[in-house]
């Protein structure tokens, strides 16, 4: 099997990108490796703090080590936004491939500090785990969103980015370049996009060199998606777009079900629902594969 760190320059060497899902409960994860196993293409499955609490660190390692027995395809695993250095540790002993350590609501000087920690440390755990960074304000949860929020022009510039990369070590950067955790009412309708800035996307990657990860990708137009990865991006996030899913999903096998309440009868329609989201993205993220 390959490695994250080699699927990731194969994917840039192609001009195509990994990928990323997060997960909370079975059914999201059964939807997105089913979706990458049809499709033939590596999956990053990411939880976040709150979701690895709910999962449970270890187990859902566990889980995603059964998963590569069982499928030809690859499944990596991702600690996503990790605050702090212990959990961050907690991830790496347990065996995750990727963590991105989080310090971005610090000041510029505290975030390089402590990212810089951070990989150190997660290294002298596992050297081949990929070590995520992040600068610049993206928004802090995937939800749907009344308006956004009043820092969304900080946005990242190319000679931070590379004051950042050089002074941190990391393997891979995820900037601000017009993209938001979660989503608008009006994006969830479809009637407005986020608009990534692409002219900054190229900047970041030409000053950096390295791998850089989209976050928040969920509201955001395939055209600027196909821009995105062409100007660099590496690794694409969704997450809020699938909560969606799941959601109505849910209530769907609730309404064709009224009177069931075996869990695994109710739960294929969020598995499907979620199934449709996750290819559609791969297929747009692989267009070139």
């Amino acid at each position: 099997m390959r490695s994250l760190r080699e699927v990731l320059a194969d994917a840039e060497r192609r001009g195509v990108a990994v990928g990323h899902f997060n997960v909370a409960e079975l059914a999201a994860l059964k939807a997105i490796v089913a979706s990458g196993a049809a499709l033939g293409v590596p999956v990053l499955i990411g939880v976040s703090e709150g979701e690895r609490d709910f999962i449970g660190v270890r187990e859902i390692a566990a889980l995603i080590r059964a998963i590569r027995d069982e499928h030809p395809h690859q499944v990596f695993l991702n600690a996503d936004h990790t605050h702090s250095l212990a959990r961050a540790e907690e991830a790496a002993r347990a065996g995750f491939d990727q963590i991105i350590f989080d310090a971005s609501a610090e000041p510029f000087e505290v975030n390089v500090a402590q990212t810089k920690r951070a990989v150190e440390a997660i290294r002298s755990i596992n050297s081949s785990i990929v070590v995520e960074g992040e600068i610049g304000y993206i928004g802090a949860a995937s939800e749907i969103l009344s308006e956004a929020p009043k820092k969304m022009g900080t946005l990242t510039t190319a000679a931070e980015a590379k004051a950042f990369v050089d002074a941190t070590g990391i393997d891979v950067l995820a900037p601000a370049v017009g993209n938001m955790h979660g989503l608008l009412a009006s994006m969830v309708l479809g009637q407005t996009h986020k608009r990534l800035d692409i002219e900054r996307i190229k900047a970041i990657k030409e000053s950096t060199g390295i791998f850089m990860t989209l976050h928040g990708g969920s509201g955001t137009s395939d055209a600027d998606f196909a821009s995105a990865i062409k100007a660099g991006m590496t690794i694409v996030h969704v997450n809020t777009e699938l909560r969606i899913a799941w959601r109505r999903g849910i209530e769907t096998g609730l309404a064709q079900h009224p009177d069931e309440v075996a869990p695994y009868k109710l739960l294929p329609a969020a598995v499907d629902a979620v199934q449709a989201v996750v290819s559609a993205r791969l297929r747009l993220f692989n267009s070139k594969a």
